[in-house]
C-alpha cells in the first residue's frame, strides 16, 4: 500500500513514538520495567481521591452524567469550564481576558500541532516560516509536528556549571535571529526535558523581541502556574496580546483526559476552534467536568501549591541526592532541578554516546530517554546532545531509586 507524504511523515520512526510505545508497554506489560523515561505524572493519593469523589458525584447526578457522555460540547470546549478559568485567571493575575481568549484542545500535543502549522510553514506570498526554539534542548514532542521540512530552527544555550555537580542553561540572546522567516517563538517553562525555568527577565526580553518583530511568543506552560505549579524557584507568569500561553490538565494527574488549554488573542482562539470542529467535531467533556469545581472555587491553586508542588519537589531532591551519590567517581553534571518531572544528566565525554547507553539500560530493564532526541531544529551535530539523558522521577521512589542505581552502574562501566 502506498502512503501519502503526509502519512509517511508521521509513520517514520520518531523519538516521541518510541517514548510512548515504551511507556505504554511498561504500564501495561507483565515484565518488571523501571520506567524512568516517560512524562507520566505520579498517582498522588490526595489528587486521586478528589477525582474519584468528583467522578462519583457526576455518576450520582443523572442529568449531569447524561450531558457529559451524551452531548457534544462546542468546538472551543466546555463553556462552563472556560468561563470559570477566565474568571480565575482575571482574579489571580489581573489579566484583561475573557472566555473569548480561551480554547481547549484534544491534549497539548494536538494544540501544538495546530499552532505550529498555523504560524509556520508555507505562506501564500511564497515565504516559508519556521518556529524558533531559542534554547535547545527542547521538548521531544515538538520534533515531528511540522508539516514542512525544516519547520524548526534552534539555538544552543550558554552552559553555566557549579561546584555541586549541577549546571544551568542560559538563553544566548546575542545568537537569536528573528526575521521575516520567523513564524513564532516557542519555549517550554519549566522546560521539558531539563527542568530549567527561564528567568522572568529572560521571558520579558523574549516577549519584547517577539513584539518588536510582530511574531507570537508561545509559552508551553504544561508544568507551570497557576496549575499544576511544578516550579521550585521564583518565577512569574506572563501573558499579553502577543503571547500564546498553553496549559494542560495532564500534570494535575489527568493525562488520560487529553485536555489542552490555549490562552491567546481572539484571532488565534477562533482559528483553533475552527480546526477543532473540522478535526474532532467536539472535545472530551470529562476533563473539564472533573476539575470544574476546583477551578470555580480556586481550590485548584491551593492544591497545586500545597499538594502537587511539594510532592514533586521532595521527589526531585531525593532523586538528585541519590544520583549524585551513585555517580561519585565519574565526571557528571545534573541540570538544576527548577521544575517539571525530570532530571537532565550530562556526562561530558561519554565514550559510547547516549543512544548506546539508552540501549544498555533498556537491556537491564531501565527505560530512560537519550538526550539526542531533544534538539529539534538544531542543525549542527553538537557533541553535547549525545552526552545527556532525561530521567523521570515521578514514579514510585522504589522504582526511581532502583533505576538510578542501575544507571550509575552502566555509566561507570561506559567510562572504563
Amino acid at each position: 500500500m502506498q502512503f501519502s507524504k503526509f502519512a509517511k511523515r508521521f509513520t517514520e520512526h520518531s523519538g516521541i513514538s518510541q517514548l510512548m510505545e515504551d511507556l505504554g508497554d511498561a504500564m501495561a506489560g507483565d515484565q518488571d520495567v523501571l520506567m524512568l523515561g516517560g512524562g507520566n505524572p505520579a498517582h498522588i493519593p490526595e489528587m486521586l481521591a478528589f477525582f474519584q469523589d468528583r467522578m462519583q458525584r457526576i455518576i450520582d447526578r443523572p442529568a449531569e452524567f447524561a450531558h457529559i457522555i451524551g452531548d457534544y460540547d462546542p468546538p472551543k470546549g466546555d463553556k462552563r469550564f472556560i468561563k470559570a478559568l477566565a474568571t480565575l485567571i482575571r482574579k489571580e493575575y489581573g489579566w484583561d481576558i475573557g472566555p473569548e481568549n480561551i480554547v481547549l484542545t484534544a491534549g497539548s500535543q494536538a494544540g501544538f500541532f495546530l499552532l505550529f502549522n498555523t504560524l509556520a510553514g508555507d505562506f501564500d506570498n511564497g515565504v516559508r516560516k519556521q518556529i524558533l526554539l531559542p534554547m535547545a534542548p527542547e521538548y521531544i514532542g515538538y520534533t515531528e509536528l511540522g508539516l514542512t521540512e525544516d519547520h524548526f530552527t534552534a539555538n544552543k544555550p550558554v552552559i553555566e556549571t557549579f561546584d555541586d555537580n549541577t549546571f544551568k542553561y542560559r538563553l544566548a540572546f546575542d545568537k537569536l535571529k528573528i526575521d521575516k522567516g520567523t513564524g513564532a517563538i516557542c519555549i517550554s517553562r519549566p522546560s521539558n526535558p531539563t527542568g530549567n525555568v527561564l528567568t522572568d527577565d529572560e521571558v520579558e526580553r523574549l516577549s519584547a523581541l517577539a513584539k518588536e518583530n510582530d511574531v507570537p511568543l508561545i509559552i508551553d506552560n504544561a508544568y507551570g502556574m497557576p496549575f499544576p505549579n511544578i516550579i521550585f524557584t521564583e518565577a512569574g507568569l506572563f501573558w499579553d496580546k502577543n503571547i500564546i500561553l498553553c496549559m494542560s490538565l495532564s500534570k494535575l494527574g489527568l493525562p488520560g483526559m487529553r485536555t489542552g488549554i490555549i490562552i491567546a488573542d481572539e484571532e488565534i482562539v477562533d482559528a483553533i476552534g475552527q480546526f477543532n470542529g473540522i478535526m474532532n467535531l467536539a472535545l472530551n467533556s470529562f476533563g473539564p467536568a472533573l476539575v470544574l469545581d476546583l477551578v470555580s472555587s480556586g481550590e485548584i491553586i491551593r492544591l497545586s501549591n500545597t499538594v502537587i508542588k511539594p510532592y514533586y519537589q521532595g521527589k526531585a531532591e531525593r532523586a538528585m541526592s541519590l544520583l549524585k551519590q551513585e555517580l561519585n567517581g565519574v565526571e557528571f553534571y545534573i541540570h538544576k532541578a527548577e521544575g517539571a518531572l525530570f532530571l537532565w544528566l550530562w556526562l561530558p565525554g561519554l565514550p559510547i554516546g547516549s543512544e548506546a547507553l539508552y540501549e544498555r539500560l533498556k537491556q537491564r530493564g531501565v527505560l530512560v530517554l537519550s538526550g539526542h532526541y531533544f534538539f529539534p531544529g538544531l542543525k549542527e551535530d553538537w557533541q553535547h546532545r549525545h552526552e545527556c539523558l532525561r530521567i523521570t522521577y515521578s514514579m514510585h521512589d522504589d522504582v526511581v531509586n532502583a533505576g538510578i542505581r542501575i544507571i550509575a552502574e552502566e555509566v561507570k562501566a561506559a567510562f572504563k
